[in-house]
């Protein structure tokens, strides 16, 4: 198994940071939040990717500052193999407000196209919420979900960066909170797919979600089956077992804090060898 964790843990930490942390304690992958001062839009606004403040009637701030050092040239010299998870706050490609569909397909876009830039083979993106309960408004968010995302695929295989679409927690508002519905959206996109192993816990049967073909990597996380709490592996009810981690050959540990994915690595290990 290939090995890596998610920059939420290091949320706020420069790029450079993040890529020395992660060397260092001998992960071969990292996954980039793309939110905050890691937007793509920020990082590519040249080719150092250096935020230049648009309203020249106000001072830098502090956050304006940090997004000057957010430098992706610093990608060049490090051996890490990389994913991108793509902007979704306030995004939603299966809104029923075009414009906000719109817009989600065009920040998808242009993390496919910092993906380029800086060498990532996969970004991760979400299908999108739903907020009424009728099944033909749920029927038609599929619809527009698919639509956005295959223009968004569309742009993935021009470029040749992997897209890849995340199943989210079984709850009614969000698309793909099932193993069909995951299924039915991805092969509907042409996309690859992304399991999140917590998210699936919440579904009465989460070792569905490993029929679903063209699985890109996994997302390792853990929780009690009934919240997407994202704990630490081992301290849920996820199975985290040697059977399980072998159908795992790229995982990312997703967690709030650094401390938990070293904690979380260590458990993969022990899990792999038996301890």
């Amino acid at each position: 198994m290939k090995l890596g964790f998610s920059s939420l843990s290091l949320f706020m930490k420069s790029l450079e940071e993040m890529l020395d942390i992660a060397t260092k304690d001998n992960f071969e992958l990292l996954e980039i939040l793309c939110e905050g001062p890691y937007w793509p839009r920020n990082l590519l606004k040249n080719d150092k990717g250096i935020f230049k403040n648009s309203n020249n009637n106000r001072s830098f701030s502090e956050y304006d500052k940090f997004l000057n050092n957010m430098d992706i040239e610093v990608f060049d010299s490090y051996d890490i193999e990389l994913m991108l998870h793509s902007p979704t706050i306030d995004l939603n490609p299966a809104s029923m407000n075009e414009g906000i569909r719109k817009e989600t397909s065009i920040q998808t876009i242009e993390a496919l196209d910092l993906a380029v830039k800086i060498g990532a083979k996969a970004i991760t993106t979400h299908p999108g919420v739903v907020h009424r309960k009728e099944e033909r408004i749920r029927n038609l968010a599929i619809d527009f979900s698919v639509e956005t995302l295959k223009n968004c695929q569309k742009h993935a295989e021009e470029v040749g960066v992997i897209l890849s679409v995340e199943n989210m927690p079984y709850r009614e508002n969000y698309l793909c909170n099932s193993p069909e519905e995951h299924k039915k959206i991805v092969e509907a996109v042409g996309s690859s797919a992304t399991i999140d192993w917590g998210h699936a816990n919440t579904y009465k049967n989460p070792e569905e979600y490993l029929k679903i073909s063209n699985i890109a990597y996994f997302h390792l996380n853990d929780n009690n089956g009934e919240k997407d709490s994202h704990i630490s592996l081992g301290e849920g009810s996820a199975d985290f077992s040697k059977n399980f981690l072998n159908h795992v050959k790229k995982g990312i540990i997703e967690l709030n804090d650094y401390g938990d994915v070293l904690k979380s690595k260590k458990y993969i290990f022990e899990k792999l060898n038996g301890f």
